[in-house]
């Protein structure tokens, strides 16, 4: 069995690896970011996970004294203060939520960190978590088939909204392009397979997500689903400690995160030689995106951020990009554990064929 599982997730890394490539960094902001350079016109390397060890039950309640389950926060990152305030007084007509965390030590900057935005796509990112939960409980099938029904096609992004009603997909397939394109329409379809927003939002309370809530279905223009910076920080804290999905699931969660289309924000403000797994949300008067990231020398971070802009404003973007390069800045020049290999807290990315595009 696990030998299936295995092959099923190695599987899915190989099948859905396309090219991408992040946005250049077109807007520079004075010295605000001095720890970092060498971040235009980068391409993500290609990317093998190797897994930890599970340390619990992955379908047991979370235990919440503890931001992760297992390691509490650590110190207030204050170097990070000045420069962020400086980045908010330039693009004061934004209202930011920032959360950023060391993943080896919990050390974490925030501001606005745990205020509920319009979660936009990046609620998808826990429900393709609460996915692959009861895929680990054997109740649900990666290889089983989806139909796609009327009620469920949604415009907005994506392409299944163009297909007949009746269509057919894989479970795994839906999941795909609910997360690399941002499809609403496989969203619908996965919502819908989970039992209904409901039982997603019980799910969601249990791991401790206290602003992560859906009141529609997808695509939700209005903004009512509503998530947080710190939310989706902590939801990637629990997956890389194990405290919700078996190693092979975030084996999968990963190989399908890291392929996200959107390149725009968090990506774009990284080094050449990072890595990122990662999701991200657009409406007219809202941007989020949060991940993992691993730089070169191997330091692993956390990222969540959301902007509320005017309507379309893209100097939000541009303020995602350099809040993400400032903070790449510090986090790779942070000094790195060398903790020893059989330490199972931690996934690891490994970058390989580096001169080759994602």
């Amino acid at each position: 069995m696990k030998l299936r599982w295995f092959l099923l997730s190695l599987t899915s890394i190989l099948l859905l690896s396309s090219p991408v490539k992040a946005n250049p960094n077109t807007n520079q902001v004075g010295n605000v970011n001095d720890w970092s350079a060498n971040q235009s016109d980068l391409q993500l390397p290609k990317l093998k996970f190797i897994p930890p060890v599970p340390l619990s039950d992955p379908v047991n309640p979370i235990n919440t004294s503890k931001f992760t389950g297992i390691v509490p926060l650590g110190r207030e990152i204050s170097e990070l203060k000045t420069p962020i305030k400086a980045l908010m007084a330039r693009y004061r007509f934004l209202t930011p939520g920032i959360f950023f965390m060391d993943l080896e030590t919990g050390d974490y900057f925030s501001f606005n960190g745990d205020k509920a935005f319009s979660a936009a796509s990046t609620i998808k990112y826990p429900i393709l978590i609460a996915l692959f939960q009861e895929v680990d409980a054997g109740r649900i099938k990666l290889n089983e088939t989806l139909v796609m029904r009327q009620k469920q096609v949604a415009s907005g992004s994506g392409d299944m909204q163009y297909q007949r009603v009746g269509t057919k997909l894989s479970l795994l397939q839906t999941a795909t392009k609910m997360m690399t394109i941002s499809d609403n329409t496989a969203t619908n379809m996965i919502i819908d397979r989970l039992g209904g927003a409901s039982k997603l939002n019980q799910k969601f309370r249990r791991w401790g997500l206290q602003s992560t809530v859906i009141h529609n279905m997808l695509g939700d223009f209005q903004g009512t689903n509503k998530t947080s910076a710190k939310d989706l920080v902590r939801l990637s804290a629990l997956i890389t400690n194990n405290q919700l999905i078996s190693d092979t699931s975030q084996s999968q969660v990963l190989g399908i995160m890291i392929r996200c289309h959107n390149k725009s924000l968090l990506p774009s403000g990284l080094g050449y030689g990072a890595n990122i797994a990662h999701k991200t949300g657009t409406l007219r008067f809202v941007l989020g995106d949060a991940g993992i990231i691993e730089t070169p020398s191997g330091k692993r971070y956390l990222a969540g951020i959301f902007v509320r802009r005017p309507n379309n404003d893209i100097r939000a973007t541009d303020f995602i990009r350099q809040v993400s390069r400032v903070m790449y800045g510090y986090f790779d020049q942070a000094k790195v554990s060398h903790l020893p290999s059989s330490n199972p807290e931690f996934f690891l990315f490994k970058a390989v064929m580096p001169n080759s595009p994602l």
